[in-house]
């Protein structure tokens, strides 16, 4: 199946001199959700926002559907909807007619029934009449996707879409996105939350300092680059290691009261019961163990902190 965005040495310097992206190469397979992870001022609402038609490329070329966004402007924009940051719509209105003028500008005819599922999905029904200035941040957040939806796009991104919102909004906000999954909707989010992407997506591409640094599978990644961790609670604290443990990697934590060992969560995890034993016959005492799997903040955060 081809991609259903395919983007090809994307780039953009700005007049000031600023490369804000420098050339990306990238397919999004449709039906994924797709998560760009990255610092603010990564280059991540740059790349979305080339592909969305706000910002116009330095370089590169990006197709959505097989069409050129540029050569085939009206074709790619009106399967594509975008919820950005910033809550940019008129506060006078309400969500209903904020949502049905969004559909007309696309030259879609009224469909109340529709715009009604968009409103009830986002649990908006009920202040479909309500003046946007009345709601709180959350509503008006999810005002913007209501808008973002009203064209029936089978493209949608969202840019940062729980930036400041409370812990339920954002779960609520999770469902949804899936639902839209599961109805055919391809979604790229960007999102500097790490829980969100670990939640949610399927394949994640790390952004830093305006390059794509890395694309890969979620659980690949994980499994790839994942790290766990075994820690053991001594009974009593010792000031050094011992020369009988010098096959492991260990450290010394906690004031000598923790023995920690890192290793590779698949291609070491039979070091185990030898370290155990090992510890046993020198006749190291401890009350607890525990392991930790590195998450994907930790993964993130390694890849980073190495390009810096």
């Amino acid at each position: 199946m081809p991609p259903v965005i395919s983007i090809a040495g994307l780039a953009k310097t700005y007049a000031s001199g600023v490369q804000a992206l420098k050339p990306v190469t990238l397919e999004i397979r449709k039906g994924e959700i797709f998560a760009l992870l990255g610092p603010n001022g990564a280059g991540k609402t740059t790349l979305i926002s080339i592909v969305c038609g706000i910002v116009t490329p330095s370089a590169g070329t990006v197709t959505v559907d097989g069409y050129d966004i540029i050569k085939d402007y009206r074709q790619t924009r009106s399967r594509i909807g975008l919820v950005p940051q910033e809550l940019t719509t008129d506060t006078f209105e309400t969500p209903w007619a904020t949502a049905s003028f969004s559909r007309g500008l696309f030259g879609l005819p009224k469909n109340p029934a529709h715009i009604e599922k968009v409103l009830r999905d986002l649990s908006l029904w009920d202040k479909r009449n309500e003046k946007i200035m009345n709601l709180s941040g959350g509503m008006k957040r999810r005002v913007m996707i209501a808008k973002a939806l009203a064209h029936e796009p089978r493209i949608l991104f969202l840019d940062e879409p729980t930036a400041g919102v409370d812990v339920e909004l954002r779960r609520d906000m999770w469902a949804m996105v899936r639902r839209l999954r599961d109805g055919g909707v391809t979604i790229i989010l960007t999102t500097h939350y790490i829980d969100e992407a670990e939640e949610m997506a399927d394949r994640i591409g790390v952004v830093s300092k305006g390059e794509l640094i890395l694309v890969e599978d979620k659980a690949r990644l994980m499994k790839k680059l994942g790290r766990k961790q075994l820690t053991l609670h001594l009974q009593e604290p010792m000031p050094a290691i011992p020369a009988g443990l010098a096959d492991w990697k260990l450290e010394l934590k906690s004031g000598g009261s923790e023995l920690e060992y890192n290793f590779d969560a698949h291609a070491e995890a039979e070091g185990i019961p030898a370290l155990l034993r090992r510890i046993t016959e020198l006749g190291i005492a401890y009350k607890d163990l525990n392991t930790r799997q590195s998450s994907l903040e930790d993964i993130f955060v390694s890849l980073v902190t190495t390009r810096k």
